[in-house]
């Protein structure tokens, strides 16, 4: 790295340095606009000062005593113009630029030779160079320095061998009078170097404090405002489980309630039905109406699906704790596969490996699980063709394992994914809503957990996930 490199002295992580190093280089960039307005003034007034010294001290440091108007007001008005014009110009249009600060440089080193030209080459007027030097320091840029040192002393070495009387004030100065400015020059340009490096070295240290606790204070807010949206969150999730609790706890009851009072004169109808029927199978001859028969098909399903409405509404209602004995798999699931009626051309297969080690479950509730998916997953499948309906189960270690009902029909929504679970909400016209949700329920209730996935178009997959410790 350079000598003259600006970089930020401070210990900070990389996503740290550079917002630290743009914070420097911000201060850097206006400390540096506000040298330039120093700049504009200083050189006016040394344009000012320049004619006042050619008219009043040039005369007697050229001619002795005698006064008189020197060429040197000429020289002071013209050059001191040509000096001044054009790096005002740049102060005033292009300020904190790095052009315009080594322009102006040059031009104060200038400066600094017109007034020892004006004043006869008197020594006092070479501390003019030192005073130069030093305010060019306030732009912390060492390289402004060098710039400047570098046209003083080639000024001084071109006049000192063409015109050493306009520098030193003799006409014949010692051979080593330049080596003695450019001694003072080196020396206060050592002293300058390492008060800016000091000098930014302090600003890097300030511009990463800065930059750490502009980063501090966004992830504070940050974390702040994420509490803040979890809180709400939460807030919302709470009230909706509670409103939820509360519906559920109403539709218990109220599912309790409707389902006994329902039940009685749904067995009589049933009872009704099943009398009427036999009697007519006794009779010799047919009826003479052939709608009779079909209306009391109609009427015998129909009376299934109270039931099954009603038996569905007093689980989810009733939701007693599981009692797990040991349960063999495979002939659970072959029994919830021959309860479930299946259209012609769709096939159920059993893929239940016969070496699955035997899981502790509720055999009830369990067989309830499985004839609720496998059904579902049966009904999804279009009547207009076939398909395949696969119950798989895996063994996932450490005594946990996993339960698969697969189907390849439409498959469910994305939009709707989510929702399947919840109670009363179904896409069937015909069904309460519940099944699923007694699903769930009773998967919890052993400790596991469902989860659904589907590809829209390709058909879904019902997963259920036992812990560990589940298997014999």
């Amino acid at each position: 790295m350079s000598a003259f490199s600006i970089h930020v002295p401070v210990n900070v992580s990389p996503g740290l340095e550079g917002r630290a190093a743009a914070l420097l280089a911000l201060q850097l960039r206006e400390s540096r606009k506000r040298v330039d307005g120093l700049f504009t003034w200083l050189m006016l007034g040394q344009w000012t000062a320049a004619v006042l010294v050619a008219v009043f001290v040039s005369p007697y440091g050229w001619e002795g005593k005698v006064r008189a108007l020197h060429l040197h007001v000429q020289t002071a008005v013209l050059l001191g113009a040509a000096l001044s014009v054009f790096p005002v110009m740049l102060t005033r249009l292009h300020a904190g630029e790095t052009a315009t600060r080594h322009v102006v440089a040059i031009s104060q080193m200038l400066w600094s030779a017109l007034l020892i030209h004006l004043t006869g080459g008197r020594i006092e007027t070479h501390f003019h160079i030192f005073g130069s030097l030093a305010v060019l320091s306030f732009y912390r840029d060492p390289k402004v320095l060098l710039t400047a040192s570098l046209a003083i002393v080639v000024d001084h070495c071109m006049r000192g061998a063409l015109w050493p009387e306009s520098v030193y004030g003799q006409p014949h100065p010692e051979w080593w009078r330049f080596l003695e400015h450019a001694f003072w020059v080196a020396a206060i340009d050592v002293v300058l170097v390492v008060a800016c490096r000091d000098a930014l070295r302090e600003l890097g240290e300030r511009a990463g404090r800065q930059a750490l606790a502009e980063v501090t204070l966004e992830e504070e807010l940050a974390l702040r405002a994420g509490q803040l949206d979890a809180a709400v969150r939460e807030v919302h999730a709470v009230r909706g489980h509670v409103e939820q609790m509360e519906r559920l706890a109403s539709l218990g009851q109220l599912t309790a309630s409707v389902s006994h009072e329902l039940r009685n004169p749904l067995a009589a109808a049933r009872t009704a039905h099943a009398f009427v029927q036999r009697r007519l199978r006794k009779v010799e001859t047919s009826p003479t109406d052939p709608r009779i028969a079909r209306f009391l098909d109609i009427i015998d399903r129909e009376l299934q699906a109270c039931s099954v409405i009603i038996s569905d509404l007093l689980d989810y209602a009733k939701g007693r704790p599981p009692r797990r004995t040991p349960c063999p798999l495979k002939p659970l699931v072959e029994e919830a596969i021959s309860v479930v009626p299946c259209p012609e051309g769709v096939r159920v297969n059993n893929q239940v490996p016969d070496g699955l080690p035997v899981p502790h479950l509720d055999r009830e509730q369990f067989r309830q699980v499985l004839v609720n998916l496998i059904q579902n997953a049966v009904e999804s499948i279009p009547a207009e063709r076939s398909g395949t309906v696969c119950v798989h189960a895996d063994a996932l270690g450490e005594g946990g394992w996993s339960l698969r009902v697969t189907d390849d029909g439409p498959g469910i929504p994305a939009s709707l994914l989510e929702r399947i679970f919840e109670p009363m909400f179904t896409t069937k016209l015909r069904g309460t809503g519940l099944g699923l949700a007694i699903v769930k329920r009773l998967v919890q209730g052993h400790g596991a957990r469902i989860q659904a996935e589907s590809d829209f178009g390709h058909g879904s997959r019902f997963t259920v996930l036992f812990p560990e410790a589940s298997l014999l």
